[in-house]
């Protein structure tokens, strides 16, 4: 993270190789980052606030699961089709746009799900909450991968690129102890529609702020450099991308099933508002390590990562159906924190890496619905469990997201050595 920090940051940046080599954050600004990491606190909420509130308006666990399902599923069907039109029209018109939809469904929850319409009308809104979700996270990184393609000297590039990504999966990790430990505290001491309502009121402000920064009109390419066709959308899918999607999607799935069992566990104690503060630990490890990652070793390749910390992942979650008290799950959960983070930052240096020429955007949204598709539709999954089986079989669900995530590096590995010498990825 030196890169994101280093002196000299006063002077007027200017294109690469003209005079002054500015840092990342003189390059795009003072305000650039405390406004992104807000701007995706919303999404954080999103899931877990639609979670608490239908459980505590409808008093139903599987319904609660269904529209976090729903949440998912419109991710799944317009998140990428958000970044495609990103890649095309620019970051600025469309993020504002999505914005103010995310706003208004947002609202529109609060208010359908104390009314009389029937639950059909609930998931519709939810699906239009996935469908509209604004994808900061992906679309900072890409906003940046751009930025340093552009401004930073090829020498700094792959120093900043490693520093970023550790950065932004940490900031990612931090939003996700703040946003359910919101939601937590706001349904607790308010009442469970207001995370929701939150959401959408900071949806509108920095999201719309993220939106109209100046940093949203940065070119996708280098000065100097001609305009190139976007590459085939069946690039998309190669081999090397769909192992990291798959890795993404099994976070996304560990992600769901674990906030579903630890909702279960704590509605058994009479305690189900205070889940998202308990699943706030997991991510205190999952920061940590996450920003350590620019301080690996060479040698310890991006694929040696992703497994091995993907192991420590599964080793925190064989203990949840074995707990019995609040505390002794604060343990299990933090331990498969420390997995969390350096793995979601290998798979997001990997995706930047392996993008095909004028699809960054794309890429990266892809993997943002893939974590919300993952977390809602193993939501209702886990969610329908809990009630029909019991809390302790829904709590073994993290293991199977666990292993994914392990066979998906494995695969990963495998497929790279495959490939030419030439298109392998390099050590951090």
């Amino acid at each position: 993270m030196n890169e994101l920090a280093e002196p000299g940051t006063a002077a007027p940046a200017t294109p690469t190789g003209a005079g002054h080599d500015p840092s990342l954050i003189a390059a795009v600004g003072p305000t650039y980052f405390p406004i992104a990491f807000v701007a995706r606190l919303p999404f954080a909420m999103m899931v877990v606030g639609v979670l608490t509130l239908v459980v505590s308006a409808r008093h139903s666990m599987s319904l609660a699961g269904l529209d976090s399902a729903m949440v998912g599923a419109g991710s799944a069907l317009f998140g990428s089709a958000i970044g495609a039109a990103v890649d095309r029209f620019g970051q600025r018109r469309v993020v504002l746009a999505t914005a103010i939809a995310n706003s208004l469904a947002l609202l529109a929850m609060s208010i359908v799900v104390y009314g009389p319409l029937p639950d059909i009308a609930v998931l519709g809104v939810a699906f239009a909450i996935g469908a509209t979700a604004p994808q900061v996270s992906p679309l900072s990184r890409s906003r940046l991968v751009s930025i340093i393609g552009r401004r930073l000297a090829a020498g700094r590039r792959g120093r900043a690129l490693n520093g970023t990504m550790a950065y932004e999966s940490a900031a990612d990790e931090v939003i996700f102890i703040i946003g359910p430990f919101l939601v937590g505290v706001l349904a607790t001491t308010v009442n469970p529609a207001a995370p929701i309502v939150g959401a959408g009121v900071l949806t509108a402000i920095f999201v719309g702020a993220f939106a109209l920064h100046r940093t949203a009109q940065a070119p996708s390419r280098p000065l100097g450099e001609r305009p190139v066709a976007p590459a085939p959308t069946r690039e998309l899918w190669r081999p090397e991308l769909v192992t990291v999607l798959l890795g993404v999607l099994g976070m996304g799935l560990y992600f769901g099933t674990t906030l579903t069992g630890l909702t279960a566990f704590m509605d058994d104690r009479g305690l189900a508002a205070r889940a998202g503060l308990v699943y706030g630990v997991m991510g205190i490890g999952s920061a940590a390590l996450a920003l350590s990652v620019a301080l690996f070793p060479e040698g310890f390749t991006r694929q040696a990562r992703w497994i091995s910390f993907g192991c420590v992942l599964l080793a925190g979650t064989v203990l949840f159906p074995w707990v019995s008290s609040v505390a002794a799950m604060c343990g299990a959960l933090f331990i498969a924190g420390i997995g969390i983070g350096p793995t979601l930052v290998t798979h997001y240096s990997l995706a930047s890496m392996r993008s095909p020429v004028g699809r960054s955007a794309t890429v990266m949204t892809m993997l943002g619905s893939a974590i919300i598709v993952g977390q809602s539709g193993s939501s209702a999954i886990s969610g329908l469990l809990s009630q029909d089986a019991g809390t302790h079989l829904a709590l073994f669900l993290p293991m199977g997201a666990a292993a994914l995530v392990i066979a998906s590096g494995v695969a990963d590995l495998i497929n790279s050595r495959r490939r030419p010498a030439s298109t392998r990825s390099h050590p951090a």
